[in-house]
């Protein structure tokens, strides 16, 4: 494991890193415990009660959080004609189709989702063993494969959240910044613990969620009491 610096060393220090705690008291604690100079991201970490190599319980979705993510993403769309244009209305930084797909083939990644229309999936197939690895390429599961291209930018833009499970049946996602205010932060957490704690399969016996923590970015993680 690697060795920890100075400044969390001394973060954890501060609190008893055992003790759960209730989502307003972890999230007081993450702000101030935050050590970063920049405005750090604060993330969730489930552990669950998970074997992804079951498709059922390999879970994967996208959700709107109430207070937003704190990070305006670009959006590239896949779209022609009619739809195109209603991509560019509703805010997409880039809309396009085969250029688009050429200009990502010689390196290019200026934007951080990629929507499509299902009639566009053909064109940017071979996009898969580039976009993949990178957790890009549109999904119907996440909403990004979609004639309804207006709500899919619109949903990004107000701070559209995509979750997995990762191959050892834990899910970690960004849910806004130090910088948000507690109770904005608390409603993000409550909202994402909620959501989450109902995705739970039938296959699945026992306890679902295991283990909740939330930490900023560099900072320590702090356990969240899980109501039984």
């Amino acid at each position: 494991m690697a060795k920890k610096g100075k400044k969390y060393t001394e973060a954890l220090a501060k609190f008893d890193s055992k003790q759960a705690y209730s989502v307003e008291e972890a999230v007081k604690l993450v702000k101030e415990l935050s050590f970063e100079k920049f405005d750090a991201t604060v993330e969730i970490a489930f552990r669950l009660n998970l074997d992804p190599r079951k498709a059922e319980q390999n879970l994967r979705g996208a959700f709107v959080l109430p207070n937003g993510t704190g990070k305006t993403k670009k959006v590239l769309v896949f779209a022609k004609g009619d739809k195109a244009k209603e991509a560019e209305a509703a805010g997409a930084d880039y809309v396009g189709d085969a250029e688009y797909v050429e200009k990502i083939m010689k390196g290019w990644f200026d934007f951080d989702t990629v929507v499509a229309t299902p009639d566009m999936m053909a064109t940017i197939g071979k996009l898969g063993r580039v976009l993949g690895p990178r957790g890009l390429m549109p999904n119907p599961k996440t909403g990004t494969v979609t004639m309804d291209v207006t709500k899919a930018v619109a949903d990004v833009k107000a701070g559209k959240v995509e979750y997995r499970v990762d191959k050892v049946g834990n899910i970690q996602l960004g849910l806004g910044k130090v910088s948000f205010s507690a109770e904005k932060l608390a409603e993000n957490v409550n909202f994402t613990i909620d959501l989450i704690s109902k995705l739970k399969p039938t296959t699945v016996k026992g306890t679902f969620v295991k283990n909740i923590t939330i930490s900023s970015t560099m900072g320590p993680g702090v356990k969240i009491a899980i109501a039984q």
